[in-house]
């Protein structure tokens, strides 16, 4: 009994502790959601959810502060997004990222159903998160997952090759995060860690993140840490799927797009001399000839040098580029995959991890495979992604946001998470004209990358480079990129801008943008509503008008609802507007008149259906909208009547009166 106690005390003593600490609020909540702190209806994403992953917290990331309903409306559509830095959608982050032109697209196909799409994505990470998230976010309704991931298998949070591993495999790392939940596990990390910042020297200041996150440079196709690295991810995307499957979630995961054409590999490694003499004279003569510009004796020693070694990243590349300069289509592809796999520095997927998944997709059931990767493909010269529309080694431009957030919509119709659209349906092209990105956005978004470029491992292309800032708007877009203001910041100043420049359009394509990315706010919409009702741009204005109502139902909104469904000749969309106005009238108005005059219509017009011909009948309607105060709608009737019975002399005067109005 004495030994069992001896044993069982120091058990007692942390759990006690344990206890203690979580009862004085000590450590981290990582929970992956907490209540919203401006409005308990509401959950939103911890900001601590993703310190349990990086052993060095200074440099763990945080993700979006999106809110969704703790109560799931049974309209409500709810699509949990899993991934990296491209699926939160670096470097624009907010209305550029793939989930936003989903969102936006959704909202105007389908304006009758809600749509909240959670973003949990972050920048740093990998598989480890994806699974730890995926085993939180399926508690909590989800109708849909979405999951962009595996650039970041090597080098992002517990990646084989970062700076940030804790353990050799899988299970080890899973078992060290689920300590890491412990209060008493974060206070020894705690103590750890200001032990190692004492005796630490060398400031690591000035280094980007990718630079600290990576520990292993060089990464041979084929060795032992590449294939723990493919092994790592197929180990975490099979139990992610399955996790999903357990509960009958339909999961869509895209396979990787990076840029092959116009990025040479980071770093291809020599080539061993003694056991492939023939590779290093023919490479020479390669590089040789195409310095002097001729491609064709250029392509003869790099094909040579091929055979003498495949597997060389550079030559592939090179071969890549002379199969594109001569229109050879066919080879072209696989010379850039090639050279992209061969690359030693794994910022980029090889191939293998689109194997991978294909792979794990198929073995799940409700599991879809989304091919962004031929969708790129064929967007681009050659079948080969590059510069087009990724702007430097993963990140897509907006372009190829809008082309990813497309693969995804068509997998979600094709798989019926999303019905027939009863409104016409947004096309890519017309979500490409109106999608509320602004040019602050856009430009920020390029210093960003510009700044990156600058840094390593991108070979220092750009050091020299200056970024050029000159006007109120570039400025606005620089303070954002470098965090001196924050989005909602930059938002205000610009559409204070436009205000006072009387430019209302792109005022208000500041208002949609601060309401997309604040969907709950009924005051953002109402704000894009009224300023699309001064252009009389009204199946604009009725669209945020109606997303207010659903937020924040009240009298004054349903009957700027009505009054524009009046307007546009939709009187039955007008009427449960008109029928909340009526019960809900504070202003004392006199709306039964109203509701007489549009219950007339209707009639007349399922009347006129039938007989579309009838002038009598269309005659009617044009009075009965006169009578309203619907001149717009009267000489819209008008006009057709005087189609169906052009020598009518009363209808031609009637028109005539009214167009003097």
């Amino acid at each position: 009994m004495f030994k069992f106690i001896g044993l069982l005390l120091p058990l007692l003593l942390l759990l006690l502790l344990e206890g203690g600490l979580r009862l004085f609020h000590y450590g981290q909540d990582q929970r992956l959601f907490i209540t919203a702190p401006e409005d308990a209806r509401y959950f939103v994403m911890n900001p601590d959810a993703a310190k349990q992953y990086f052993p060095n917290q200074e440099i763990a990331t945080t993700g979006n502060h999106e809110l969704f309903r703790k109560e799931k409306d049974p309209n409500t559509c709810r699509i949990f997004v899993l991934g990296e830095s491209t699926t939160i959608g670096y470097p624009y982050f907010h209305n550029g990222s793939f989930h936003r032109w989903l969102q936006y697209r959704l909202a105007h196909t389908y304006p009758n159903k809600n749509f909240e799409i959670i973003n949990v994505a972050l920048t740093a990470v990998n598989s480890y998160t994806v699974l730890g998230f995926a085993r939180q976010v399926v508690h909590y309704q989800p109708d849909a997952v979405l999951i962009y991931s595996g650039h970041n298998e090597y080098y992002g949070a517990l990646g084989v090759g970062s700076t940030e591993q804790i353990g050799g495999s899988p299970t080890l790392v899973h078992t060290l995060l689920a300590l890491r939940q412990l209060r008493v596990v974060q206070l020894f990390t705690s103590v750890y860690e200001g032990l190692v910042k004492k005796i630490q020297s060398g400031p690591k200041d000035g280094k980007a993140r990718m630079e600290l996150m990576v520990a292993q440079q060089q990464i041979a196709y084929g060795s032992d840490l590449y294939q723990r690295g493919i092994d790592q991810f197929k180990t975490n995307m099979d139990a992610t799927l399955q996790v999903f499957e357990n509960a009958g979630v339909p999961v869509f995961v895209s396979n990787l797009v990076s840029n092959e054409r116009d990025l040479p590999p980071f770093i291809s490694l020599p080539v061993d001399s003694a056991r492939y003499p023939n590779f290093g004279p023919r490479f020479r003569a390669g590089m040789q000839a195409l310095a002097a510009g001729d491609s064709t004796n250029a392509r003869t020693d790099f094909q040579l040098a091929e055979q003498a070694f495949a597997q060389n990243a550079d030559c592939n590349f090179y071969l890549g580029k002379l199969a594109l300069w001569a229109h050879d289509s066919a080879a072209a592809p696989a010379f850039f995959a090639r050279a992209r796999d061969m690359d030693a520095l794994r910022f980029r997927a090889p191939s293998a991890m689109n194997q991978v998944l294909a792979a794990v997709c198929a073995q799940h059931r409700q599991v879809h495979l989304v091919d962004a990767y031929q969708a790129f493909a064929a967007a681009s010269a050659a079948g080969v992604p590059g510069n087009n529309l990724v702007l430097e080694h993963v990140h897509p431009n907006l372009d190829g946001y809008a082309l990813l957030s497309d693969v995804f919509y068509q997998s979600l119709r094709q798989q019926g998470i999303l019905p027939a659209p009863s409104e016409p349906e947004m096309t890519l092209a017309r979500l490409r004209t109106s999608m509320p990105v602004t040019v602050v956005d856009s430009l920020a978004g390029a210093y960003k990358i510009a700044n990156l470029e600058r840094s390593w491992p991108f070979h220092g292309a750009n050091a020299n480079d200056s970024t050029k800032v000159e006007g109120e708007v570039p400025e606005l877009a620089y303070g954002l990129a470098f965090r001196h203001l924050s989005w909602g910041e930059v938002m205000d100043q610009l559409y204070a801008k436009y205000v006072a420049d009387g430019d209302l359009p792109a005022a208000a394509r500041i208002a949609e943008a601060r309401a997309l990315e604040s969907p709950t706010d009924a005051r953002l919409a109402l704000l894009a509503a009224n300023l699309y009702g001064k252009m009389d741009r009204l199946a604009d204005a009725a669209f945020y008008f109606r997303q207010a109502f659903n937020m924040a139902p009240d009298f004054e909104t349903a009957r700027n609802i009505f009054v524009i469904y009046l307007k546009q000749d939709e009187p039955m969309k007008a009427m449960p507007y008109l029928d909340y106005a009526m019960a809900h009238n504070d202003r004392g108005m006199n709306l039964a008149p109203v509701k007489q005059f549009a219950t007339a219509v209707i009639q007349l017009q399922l009347a006129a259906q039938k007989s579309p011909q009838d002038a009598a009948l269309l005659k009617q309607i044009a009075t009965k909208y006169y009578q309203m105060g619907n001149t717009d709608g009267a000489v819209k009737y008008l006009e057709l009547a005087l189609k169906a019975s052009p020598a009518d002399v009363s209808l031609q005067h009637m028109l005539a009166q009214l167009k003097k109005v």
